[in-house]
């Protein structure tokens, strides 16, 4: 069975359905093939379906979760991947939770974002979260 790295575009298709020709090719795909997801593509997932589709937390955790849920998906950094979508839905950013689950060689995380600070004091198995 081969294995198909899939973009953004192909995602945001299966998961809007906001052209359903293309969606239904996505779909197929992600049925008859074995699918590897890059967790940048997920990043970038994340920001179209917020932004450009004013889809809101809940429904974007459901459908990732949904997603990430496929037998035949493989996702980069799997282990960072699932502690990522679990503080995505204790409140976290998604970006900036990811950014922390990939950081986990480090001791601290740096950043001038006061609110990330914040709230990463409140979440369990995060390195600190510092001010530069």
């Amino acid at each position: 069975m081969l294995t198909i790295a899939l973009d953004t575009n192909l995602i945001v298709r299966i998961l809007t359905n906001d052209d359903p020709e293309q969606a239904k090719i996505a779909a197929n795909l992600i049925q008859s093939d074995r699918v590897f997801i890059p967790k940048t593509v997920l990043l970038e997932v994340e920001w179209v379906l917020r932004y450009t589709y004013k889809l809101d937390r809940i429904v974007i955790d459901k459908a990732f979760r949904h997603l990430l849920g496929l037998p035949n998906l493989l996702v980069e950094d799997d282990a960072s991947v699932k502690q990522a979508m679990f503080w995505y839905g204790e409140g976290l950013d998604f970006a900036d939770a990811l950014h922390l689950a990939s950081s986990g060689i480090a001791d601290r995380f740096a950043t001038f974002d006061l609110a990330l600070q914040k709230r990463a004091r409140r979440l369990n198995n995060v390195i600190p979260v510092v001010s530069p």
